[in-house]
């Protein structure tokens, strides 16, 4: 039987509500709490990601991209780039000035994205 899990968009205001919300809901292990750690738990292996797959409902979805829109999306990326590495400076700069004009990918899309990789192993249901 494939496992079933759920995350309340309403209380998803930041990447980091995202983090506890997702960690609750799946029971992770111990994990970094940043997007590449995110994209190797939802990979399985032993942080408490079912092998078999599973179903994972984002209930209030519509709230969570709006919290996780642009003005998150540049708080994020202004704390990027002072932690980069100074080669990923210009890139980081880059996605940040279009983030503050309302443009490209916000942490939603992000989010979003690194669910859809795993798409064998996770069915995600925007709801």
């Amino acid at each position: 039987m494939i496992e079933k899990y759920a995350l309340d968009g309403i209380k998803i205001t930041s990447l980091e509500s995202f983090y506890e919300q997702i960690s609750s809901s799946l029971a992770f292990g111990e994990w970094g709490r940043n997007l590449d750690a995110l994209d190797d738990v939802l990979g399985g292996g032993d942080y408490g990601v079912p092998e078999d797959g599973f179903t994972l409902t984002w209930v209030h979805s519509d709230v969570s991209r709006a919290n996780l829109g642009y003005p998150e999306t540049v708080r994020q990326l202004e704390k990027r780039l002072l932690l980069c590495h100074p080669s990923n400076r210009d890139m980081v700069q880059a996605k940040l000035n279009l983030a503050r004009e309302g443009k490209g990918h916000t942490v939603f899309d992000w989010l979003i994205d690194i669910l859809r990789k795993h798409e064998d192993n996770i069915r995600l249901v925007l709801a």
